[in-house]
């Protein structure tokens, strides 16, 4: 990373809660559920004294990492600003994660403060560990203001630890010029939210709801945090309904459940902008039924925490743009290159490949991350040329629309034959009574990898009704050779689909 003195002008992301306390001081700012907590002005002075308090209270360091462990509560954005504002580094931890897992981020992270929230267990690692709203985390904000701390572009922000689906997660280091790069991108591509907007947070504000916090406070808008501080479809469109120009980032399986619920109970959607989605496939099938019953609201992004939420759009306009001749086919892709990124697709040495050829998503720019924290082998891997290899399968059109397949890892090869679990998966889910469904590669002593279709059904759906399905859309070898119905699919702590426990799991014939 650069140093304060290494690499370009003075940048702390945190001047954004300042230029909105500054435009829009009046304007609300934080908000529990139909309850204004703060307005604009009030959040920066806030965070200033929880800077003071850190700083000189607690006595940290620039550059220091404090760990945020807690539900998505007022407090977060609060002290995530005053984080910011001191100049040290925020470690945002999903609390749904394994106690053994959140032990490991706060040592590997070297984390010197944590802050929990009262339903999390004893944790061990940091010098001090603050419970949110206690008294001493209240204490925090009566101290002196502590002028801004200034960072460089490359200094530390955010240490985003991935998800982990395939052993240890790793710490990809934010910067405070990622972010601003991330923050240009949604405005530019995705969403242009106006002064006194709101930004719903059902998702959780360690992942893709907290970076795009950022955005919106740049935007001075609300940030309402639902009482119950997770998801519930009718508590998301109450807020939708109290809350002008509403717009919240959402998993697809979170996206499903929005649709179900205003499918069945008809909630007033006069005030909901968009539903940004991403972070795993939205499924065709999906889309057209959100489509259907939330109206043309939606945006799309593609992005991974070494690039956070910024490689790829596929914005509001584009979904509703019903008259281009390749409309249809354009709802399938990713959208298009945000600002600042320029997208490849590389062979497996990363050259790049000709549009529509299939081949590793790569990406470069302002948004990608140096590297991942203490762990030079691996950023080496990832992005040591400045190119970031995704591990993801995809092609790009001759307009520079992204398609993508598949991540590489999950590419099955059936008798010499590429299947690709996304394109078995888009065509079972479109079958009337399919909820969800993974489709994985076992072990095949003829074939090398055998196709076999995880099913979640509604009611259930005999094999040889789903086997037709398939026969009647897709070529015969990618069709699945088993069919295995479940109750529920494994899911990590993000909504991702667990692959690898299924794969675990059927392998060892359980």
């Amino acid at each position: 990373m650069l140093g304060p003195d290494e690499g370009g002008p003075p940048l702390n992301i945190a001047h954004l809660f300042a230029r909105s306390a500054g435009r829009a001081a009046g304007l609300p700012a934080v908000a529990l559920g139909g309850t204004v907590l703060l307005d604009q002005g009030q959040l920066a002075v806030r965070a200033a004294r929880i800077a003071g308090a850190l700083r000189d209270g607690l006595g940290l360091a620039p550059g220091d990492r404090v760990a945020l462990a807690m539900r998505n509560h007022p407090d977060y954005v609060e002290l995530l600003a005053g984080i910011w504002w001191a100049g040290l580094a925020a470690v945002p931890v999903n609390v749904a994660l394994h106690p053994s897992e959140l032990a490991w981020i706060l040592g590997h992270s070297g984390a010197r403060l944590a802050f929990v929230g009262p339903d999390v267990a004893d944790v061990d690692g940091p010098e001090r560990v603050i419970v949110a709203g206690s008294a001493e985390a209240r204490a925090l904000r009566d101290g002196d203001a502590l002028a801004m701390a200034e960072r460089a572009p490359g200094d530390l922000a955010w240490l985003f630890y991935t998800s982990g689906t395939t052993g240890r997660p790793k710490g990809a280091m934010i910067t405070h010029g990622n972010l601003l790069a991330m923050t240009t991108g949604f405005l530019a591509d995705v969403e242009q939210p106006r002064p006194g907007d709101t930004m719903l947070h059902p998702a959780p504000l360690s992942h893709g709801s907290g970076l795009y916090l950022v955005p919106h406070v740049a935007r001075a808008c609300c940030q309402v945090i639902p009482e119950s501080g997770g998801f519930d479809a009718a508590e998301v469109f109450d807020l939708v309904a109290r809350w002008p120009g509403s717009r919240l980032f959402a998993a697809p399986t979170a996206v499903r459940r929005l649709v179900r619920h205003a499918a069945a109970h008809g909630p007033d959607l006069a005030n909901l902008e968009a539903v940004i989605y991403g972070g795993a496939p939205m499924y065709r099938a999906d889309l057209d039924e959100a489509h259907a019953v939330l109206g043309l609201r939606h945006a799309q992004i593609y992005g991974q925490g070494e690039s956070p939420m910024t490689i790829s759009a596929l914005d509001r306009r584009a979904h509703a743009d019903r008259a281009h001749p390749r409309w249809s086919e354009r709802l399938g892709s990713a959208g298009t290159a945000q600002l600042g990124i320029e997208i490849r697709i590389g062979d497996a040495d990363g050259r790049p490949l000709l549009p529509g050829e299939l081949g590793e998503v790569m990406a470069r720019g302002a948004a990608v991350v140096p590297g991942y924290w203490q762990d030079p082998a691996a950023s080496a891997r990832t992005m040591g040329d400045g190119w970031l290899r995704t591990g993801d399968v995809g092609q790009l059109d001759d307009d520079g629309f992204l398609y993508l397949r598949d991540r590489s890892k999950d590419l099955i090869i059936s008798g010499g034959m590429n299947v690709y679990p996304r394109e078995v998966e888009e065509v079972l889910l479109a079958h009337p009574a399919v909820r969800e469904v993974a489709v994985i590669g076992l072990p095949d002593p003829e074939w090398g990898e055998r196709v076999v279709a995880c099913v979640v059904a509604e009611p259930e759906v005999a094999d040889a009704e789903l086997d037709a399905w398939c026969l009647a859309r897709i070529a015969r070898f990618k069709r699945p050779k088993a069919y295995v119905a479940m109750a529920s699919l494994p899911k990590n702590a993000y909504g991702k689909i667990l692959k690898r426990e299924l794969r675990a799991s059927l392998g060892e014939g359980r």
